[in-house]
């Protein structure tokens, strides 16, 4: 029955990434081959290739690839006998040795839930509404490729042909001439390229005293009348709740117009340099709107900031789940690359041996000889901004990734082929890839599982610290070392730097527990027994 139920799940992923592709849906995780596939130029067949395609139209064959894999696994798993599909005896008693040891058997579950909510994407987290009701007709902006322009939302003047802003369509949503309804991510924040406005709070007014978000202590520091979209208008300090000092005010385009002074509350001069008269100008927001305004890095729980934001005005929140898809995505471009050069290699110099053998340990050693911060440096420096992204990283962290693992291959592959079994095969006149393929690479499965956490770890802890130097990822993909890297440099705000380092600490701690746990139960001699 389980067989069954993944199988179909295999299935209806492959139909609905297909048929989204060809209708230009952006669905969660199914979406991301596809976007991949335009990211990078090597994954996309262009008109430089296939001269018959339009100017702008591209093949994406990864994407594609992707889901023909993904339905072919569907189909086997359903026509596959039970039987063929049951874990040898061996095999079982090593997960449920697995599953008696409880840090790695709940931390296996909470990286499970983890990755689930990773594969939600935009349905979480993003500033794109997930439905807008406007006008009697639904919109699903979050889950299209197109860009919806503010027209189409009764915008006008210059939001009309850019893309609205849902945040404020859904402040404003239910009043005349707005969407009736607009249903938002659970964070309607961008991991990047999304600056939120200033987060603020009211402040009180009583007996002509302005007091502070408490209630009880009169307010000391800067107060500020904002415009609907957020923007400043006038900005005034107040000394134990009472203006004393310099006021400014800008106009809607953020240009300054005009600047007061006052003393125990009175004014001692004022000078506007703006249209109309300045009685209109500092009627524009409303008396008795002042608020306190936190400025970037904004503290948690301010406004809609459950952890604050960084010091470029993105939402912390949002950043940290942004990096964990990027981090998620990195371990499964990159662990397939590498697991399949270190074991191709590896067996190959276990099993022929000799001069081969020698020459590919000198090749190695020569490799893992090059100073890795020194290429990447080099790299940073010859490789154009715009072609630079995780695609590149991984294969640089690919290039020398795979040299660790030769050795224990190798070791593993010269014990197995001295077996009889290899013999018995030689014997009867298989050749060298079935006998690599169907006789030694089953037997050093232990070693691949046992690695495959810590080789997680490695890519996560190689991109946070690329990033941290500056080395690493682009702008545009959000990574939790150059959040580090912000918080240390402002440690006057230390929810950004705690906020790096718990998401940092708890994934590696995470996969460092299942690659122990894995180790425990596979490991022959804690569980051998000899008369």
């Amino acid at each position: 029955m389980t067989k069954n139920l993944i199988a179909l799940l295999l299935i209806l992923a492959a139909l609905m990434g297909a048929l989204g592709e060809l209708n230009g849906w952006l669905l969660p995780t199914l979406s991301w081959p596809f976007t991949v596939s335009r990211e990078v130029p090597f994954l996309n067949c262009s008109e430089r290739v296939a001269p018959f395609l339009a100017a702008d139209e591209q093949v994406n064959w990864f994407g594609w690839l992707s889901m023909l894999l993904l339905l072919l696994s569907g189909l086997y798993l359903l026509i596959r006998r039970n039987s063929s599909l049951r874990l040898p005896p061996k095999y079982a008693k090593q997960v449920e040795r697995f599953c008696k040891i409880k840090r790695g058997y709940w931390s296996l579950i909470i990286l499970g839930v983890v990755m689930l909510l990773a594969a939600l994407d935009q349905c979480l987290v993003g500033k794109r509404a997930l439905f807008v009701a406007y006008d009697g007709q639904w919109y699903c902006p979050a889950f299209t490729r197109a860009v919806i322009p503010g027209n189409t939302f009764g915008l006008t003047g210059a939001e009309a042909q850019a893309e609205a802003d849902y945040r404020v369509l859904k402040e404003r949503a239910g009043q005349p001439g707005w969407p009736q309804l607009v249903i938002m991510p659970l964070v309607p924040y961008d991991p990047t390229m999304d600056v939120a406005p200033f987060p603020t709070e009211p402040l009180e007014w009583r007996d002509g005293v302005l007091y502070d978000t408490d209630g009880e202590t009169p307010y000391n520091g800067l107060a500020c009348r904002m415009y609907k979209d957020g923007q400043i208008h006038l900005r005034q300090r107040y000394r134990k709740g009472v203006a004393d000092g310099h006021m400014q005010g800008w106009l809607r385009n953020r240009k300054e117009v005009y600047s007061a002074l006052y003393e125990n509350g009175k004014l001692v001069r004022e000078h506007y340099r703006g249209p109309k008269a300045p009685e209109d100008f500092l009627a524009l927001t409303k008396q008795g709107s002042e608020c306190k305004v936190y400025y970037h890095p904004a503290p948690p729980f301010t406004g809609n900031h459950l952890l604050g934001t960084n010091s470029q005005g993105a939402d912390i929140l949002a950043y940290l789940y942004g990096g964990l898809q990027v981090n998620i995505k990195a371990a499964l471009l990159y662990l397939p690359v590498i697991y399949f050069i270190g074991l191709t290699v590896g067996m190959l110099m276990g099993y022929f041996g000799g001069k081969f053998d020698l020459v590919t340990q000198r090749i190695i050693e020569i490799i893992s000889q090059l100073p890795f911060l020194f290429v990447v440096m080099i790299v940073s420096d010859f490789v154009p901004l715009q072609m630079r992204g995780l695609f590149l990283i991984l294969s640089l962290l690919a290039m020398f990734g795979w040299m660790h693992m030769t050795y224990l291959v190798r070791t593993a592959t010269m014990k197995e082929k001295t077996r009889d079994y290899v013999a018995a095969a030689k014997v009867m006149g298989a050749g060298t890839t079935h006998i690599l393929l169907r006789h030694i690479l089953p037997n050093l499965r232990s070693i691949v599982v046992t690695l495959v956490p810590f080789s997680v770890a490695a890519v996560i802890l190689s991109l946070a610290s690329l990033d941290y130097l500056g080395f690493g990822l682009p702008d545009n993909y959000a990574s939790w070392g150059r959040l580090l890297n912000d918080g240390l440099s402002k440690l006057s705000s230390p929810w950004v730097v705690s906020s790096a380092f718990f998401a940092l600490v708890g994934s590696l701690l995470l996969v460092t527990f299942i690659g122990e746990s894995i180790r425990e139960a596979t490991d022959p001699r804690r569980h051998s027994y000899y008369d």
